[in-house]
């Protein structure tokens, strides 16, 4: 798209400079949560965050498919085409002329004209030798003299197309001036090239002159010695690997034929010369490699070594998007490069990975532990958190007879806060902030009183005077991993933690893991907690640990919910050593409902959310409902979150 001008001296057109500043910005939320499910399932923050870029999201292609679509194009390349187009090419203007030379023969019956024919029917086999023959051959036919022509002008074009792209369509109708020219900017192209190797001080000079003298030829527009090597070795390594990937007698057609290019062997002599300074200079590029392309479509010379850089920029590309080297960042990524294999749209995808990586990097949604992991931060978890309780209220709202309260208590102590009145809200009404809603609303709709509507209702958000100290165990048995336990279980307690952080805040919250052994866990922790193989769910360590916790709070309500889905294999021992059997040892059940009936005296009943439907597990969670006058739910892995919010409500009330 152009740029249109406009009457009042303004234009528009494609944004150029930098980001779109219109563009939608990256949607954080919806990584960071696909970033939090691989984190909770066992994935390292930083591969998370790899596999994230890998995989894309809903409106941006990742890594892999970007990569994908290179390989597709690279194989494309490949199928379709093949190498032999110059060759064939003077293969069929030679074929033309000798047909148009015997036509123009046969009829004369002199001498001369059997001479000739004799002289085309001695010809070589070969095309480059039969070629070469007729260098100093006298054309009686027209097309015969122009056909042999245009071969000498075709291996020219395709010769220069080879080490400098474009040149090609540069030389058409190219004369002996134009080839003298050519040969000229070669020398002195050569000449300087030696002198940089001899380490010449006036260096920068010299290709200062060179470039005012043959600039034309060079629209990279180099802004030194070096990078105009770059250029040319890229090139030149390309033409290179277009022969390798030939056979040997393709190979040595086209090398005999090269000297007949623009009817001056002089061309290739000075190329020749050209390739070995640059193949020293660069030693680094790639001169042996070769490439297998088996299609139909016939590629010239120049074609040939345009394909053979393209395949290499595809490599270096998927390198780019593998990012598997050591520092590699998105911005790696050469997106022009990118846009033109791919599209436009390849290089949208990029930019918004890149700005994605970047806005996470930057928000500072990852920390580094004590150790030199990577972990999330605390505002990671708060959104973590802030999901999974909005999708644990969105199920809570979807139960019959129940609706969802953002009450931080029926009648209690104000917080500060207001928000909108909801239907059922029995939330005394904050009047300043209702009149002044009531009073913009009219206002910005021009209304010339002020009218009350229920929108404008807002209703002060209160408290309970009391508090709870609430304990969630959580079973970390391997059992919990191996049935597709672990996340579920890792996100419930995110959610319970979002709503004690945030709508009771008084409440204390003590997060305990429960395996061969028990121990009480910070949030960042257990999230970041990998999935081990480990015989034992030493429920009794955990009520234990619960009961500490209890204790160090005698002022607040104790809630104890506890999730598993195994029965007791393991306890604790006076000397702190763990005992593990199966099937339990009476020892083992009678210490777990030991600490049980502890609890139970502090005036704590349990909630067990049994997952599983093994008889045993059945049998023995009901005896803890029993002695402790709690109760058993047995939810499903995807209503777990909300049977363990919504019990923890329940029981505060």
């Amino acid at each position: 798209m152009t740029a249109v001008p406009l009457p009042d001296g303004y234009s528009y057109g494609p944004w150029h400079d930098g980001p779109d500043p219109l563009a939608p910005p990256a949607d954080l939320r919806d990584a960071l949560d696909e970033i939090g499910r691989d984190v909770m399932a066992g994935a390292s923050p930083r591969s998370a965050l790899e596999e994230l870029l890998r995989r894309g999201t809903n409106r941006t292609a990742g890594l892999d498919e970007l990569t994908r679509r290179l390989w597709q194009r690279r194989s494309q390349i490949q199928r379709r085409n093949r190498l032999d187009g110059t060759l064939q090419e003077v293969q069929r203007l030679l074929q033309e002329a000798l047909d148009a030379e015997r036509r123009e023969l046969f009829p004369d019956p002199d001498d001369d004209a059997r001479f000739r024919e004799t002289q085309l029917d001695a010809l070589p086999p070969g095309t480059a030798a039969a070629v070469n023959e007729l260098a100093n051959y006298d054309w009686r036919s027209e097309q015969g003299r122009e056909n042999y022509r245009q071969i000498r002008d075709l291996l020219g074009q395709e010769l220069m197309d080879s080490r400098f792209q474009g040149m090609k369509q540069a030389l058409q109708n190219a004369g002996p001036e134009d080839v003298e020219r050519i040969n000229a900017m070669l020398g002195d192209l050569n000449d300087l090239l030696e002198a940089h190797a001899r380490g010449a001080e006036d260096i920068q000079q010299r290709f200062e002159d060179f470039m005012g003298k043959h600039g034309e030829f060079f629209p990279e527009n180099p802004r030194n010695v070096e990078e105009l090597i770059d250029a040319l070795a890229e090139r030149s390594a390309a033409a290179q690997r277009m022969l390798n990937s030939m056979s040997a007698e393709q190979r040595a057609e086209l090398a005999e034929l090269t000297q007949q290019a623009f009817g001056d062997p002089r061309l290739a002599q000075q190329l020749s010369r050209l390739d070995g300074q640059l193949r020293a200079a660069r030693p680094g590029e790639d001169w042996t490699g070769s490439a297998r392309f088996r299609g139909n479509n016939p590629l010239g010379m120049g074609e040939g070594a345009q394909a053979m850089a393209d395949l290499a920029e595809l490599d270096a590309l998927a390198e780019q998007l593998g990012q598997s080297y050591p520092g590699a960042r998105l911005e790696d990524i050469d997106l022009e490069a990118l846009e033109q294999q791919l599209g436009k749209d390849a290089g949208v995808d990029a930019r918004r990975l890149a700005e994605l990586e970047r806005e996470l990097r930057r928000q500072g949604l990852f920390e580094r532990a004590a150790d030199g992991s990577l972990r999330l931060s605390p505002k990671a978890l708060r959104r973590l958190g802030e999901t999974a309780l909005s999708d644990i209220v969105n199920a809570l709202r979807g139960k019959t007879g129940e609706r969802e309260t953002e009450s931080a208590g029926a009648a209690g102590e104000p917080t500060g806060a207001s928000r909108p009145w909801r239907f059922g809200d029995m939330q005394p009404w904050d009047v300043p902030r209702t009149i002044r809603n009531a009073v913009l609303r009219s206002v910005s709709a021009g209304e010339r009183r002020v009218r009350l509507d229920v929108e404008d209702v807002e209703v002060v958000e209160t408290e309970h005077r009391s508090r709870a100290a609430v304990a969630l165990l959580v079973d970390t048995s391997w059992s919990m991993v191996q049935e597709g336990r672990w996340l579920p279980m890792k996100r419930t307690a995110l959610a319970l933690h979002q709503l004690i952080s945030t709508r009771f805040r008084n409440d204390a919250l003590q997060l305990i893991t429960f395996g061969r052994y028990a121990q009480s866990v910070e949030l960042p922790e257990l999230v970041g907690l990998e999935g081990a193989w480990e015989q034992g769910t030493n429920a009794h360590h955990g009520l234990l640990l619960a009961g500490q916790h209890l204790r160090r709070h005698p002022d607040a309500q104790p809630v104890v919910l506890v999730v598993t889905d195994g029965e007791p294999t393991a306890h604790l021992e006076p000397d702190g050593e763990a005992v593990f059997d199966y099937p339990p040892q009476p020892r083992t059940l009678h210490k777990t409902l030991s600490e049980v009936d502890r609890l139970a005296k502090l005036g704590a009943s349990i909630s067990v959310f049994r997952l599983g439907d093994d008889p045993r597990l059945t049998s023995f969670v009901d005896l803890i409902a029993r002695r402790s006058g709690g109760r058993v739910i047995a939810p499903d892995l995807d209503g777990l979150g909300a049977a363990v919010v919504g019990d923890y409500l329940r029981t505060r009330r």
